[in-house]
């Protein structure tokens, strides 16, 4: 039997470069929250995926951006803390977009607080949006900017060249034992996942600012003995203003978001599943310890 092998993969990238749909794609189900808005993954959400005898542990680390508040200075700490953590990292960009401002800080830092030695490997994501030349191109000036160990073309939504990067990164852990039982896709409690979801459905419902300003907490689950499940969760906003918002005329706005969100959760549990939601005003949610443990954060982390 081949030695079995196990270690952690680090993701980074600017925001918004696919990190989410490429662990999705990896795993193979739905663990880290995808959406077309920037800075949504705030835990360090961990999705395990088997690979031959490997077993790869993904850290999504929250997109790198300049903070401006404490929940932003958490986020980037958290992922530049995952990524030192890790075994390898993967950089991902976006080929269209190429090596921008954002890249170049995040190669600069890189430099920083990477320790010696630890490989990094480009990603380079979106391929399709861009000419082969163009493309080769990019990679170069990449690879001049910095030393990484190999480079991957892919398309995380398409799947293009996933498996290719996949079988690298198994190939590289070190050999040692499992960390998960093979049946168990992510170590985040299925509480926070189930949040997540929530949260997920109200960021893409809700647009600007608002979703920065409000979190999602799972209060209740059951698992009923019919085999279906209840969850009750919270949404906890900022302002009463914002209250009224998430509502929507006559309640629409939740019962849509709540609907749309136990779809998915049916989904993810693989059971009928009823989800009952509440809007709660909570000002200061933005500066509770408690919160930011909850996502995977540390507060001090935002000083």
């Amino acid at each position: 039997m081949a030695e079995q092998r196990a270690g952690f993969v680090a993701l980074i990238g600017e925001p918004n470069a696919g990190k989410s749909t490429l662990l999705n794609r990896m795993v193979g189900a739905k663990v880290s929250i995808v959406t077309h808005k920037v800075q949504t993954t705030r835990a360090r959400i961990r999705g395990v995926c088997m690979e031959g005898d490997a077993q790869i542990v993904f850290v999504d680390t929250p997109g790198l951006f300049r903070p401006r508040r404490r929940l932003d200075r958490a986020m980037v700490a958290a992922a530049w803390g995952g990524a030192a953590d890790a075994d390898i990292i993967v950089l991902l960009i976006e080929a269209h977009r190429g090596l921008t401002d954002g890249v170049a800080a995040i190669i600069d830092a890189m430099k920083d607080r990477i320790p010696q030695g630890q490989q990094v490997a480009l990603a380079i994501n979106k391929i399709d949006r861009i000419k082969a030349e163009n493309l080769l191109a990019l990679a170069e000036e990449m690879n001049k900017a910095f030393p990484f160990v190999e480079t991957f073309m892919i398309s995380a939504e398409k799947g293009y060249g996933v498996d290719k990067l996949r079988a690298w990164l198994a190939s590289q852990l070190p050999v040692g034992p499992w960390f998960y039982p093979e049946d168990q896709i992510a170590d985040l409690p299925m509480r926070m996942i189930a949040a997540e979801i929530t949260r997920e459905k109200l960021t893409l419902r809700l647009h600007e600012e608002l979703p920065y300003q409000l979190t999602v907490e799972t209060e209740k689950w059951e698992d009923r003995k019919d085999g279906s499940t209840r969850i009750d969760q919270i949404v906890y906003v900022a302002r009463d203003g914002h209250k009224g918002i998430v509502l929507g005329n006559k309640g629409e706005t939740i019962k849509a978001i709540g609907q749309a969100a136990r779809v998915d959760l049916a989904e993810f549990l693989d059971r009928p599943v009823h989800l009952f939601l509440q809007v709660k005003v909570r000002p200061n949610w933005l500066e509770e310890p408690d919160r930011y443990s909850e996502m995977g954060l540390d507060f001090k982390d935002g000083d």
